[in-house]
């Protein structure tokens, strides 16, 4: 059994050299480098229909880690990869789904879709980014 071992571990070392060999003898360690970005800003909507809604739409873009949003303070905390998307992406998925963003309007097509209970007011405030 300890021959077994042995040789599984010479043929590993040996392997391991012949990478190296092949590879001009230095050793290359690839890093991956995130680009979280925070943000914060105004969504109008209601209720609880709202919130799983909203997040949902966030949380569907690539490169989105976390959505949450707040019904009392009509704002949403966003965190996202600012290699695979940006802000207004995030603020156009939103907004597709029928709820205002502080920059884009939702179109009245998916507002009109929306259950009873999240037709907001459209002069609804919104908690203005970073408040």
């Amino acid at each position: 059994m300890k021959k077994i071992i042995l040789s599984i571990a010479v043929i590993a070392t040996m392997g391991l050299s012949n990478a190296a060999i092949a590879n001009n003898g230095s050793t290359t360690i690839e890093t991956v480098k995130f680009s979280d970005t925070d943000i914060s800003f105004g969504v109008r909507g209601n209720c609880g229909m709202c919130k799983k809604t909203i997040e949902k739409a966030a949380l569907g873009v690539e490169g989105v880690s976390s959505a949450k949003w707040d019904r009392e303070k009509k704002k949403i905390n966003v965190s996202f990869d600012s290699s695979k998307t940006d802000e207004l992406t995030i603020h156009k998925a939103i907004a597709a789904s029928g709820y205002d963003t502080e920059k884009v309007n939702a179109p009245e097509e998916a507002y009109n879709s929306l259950p009873g209970c999240c037709l907001y007011d459209k002069d609804m405030v919104m908690n203005q980014t970073g408040n």
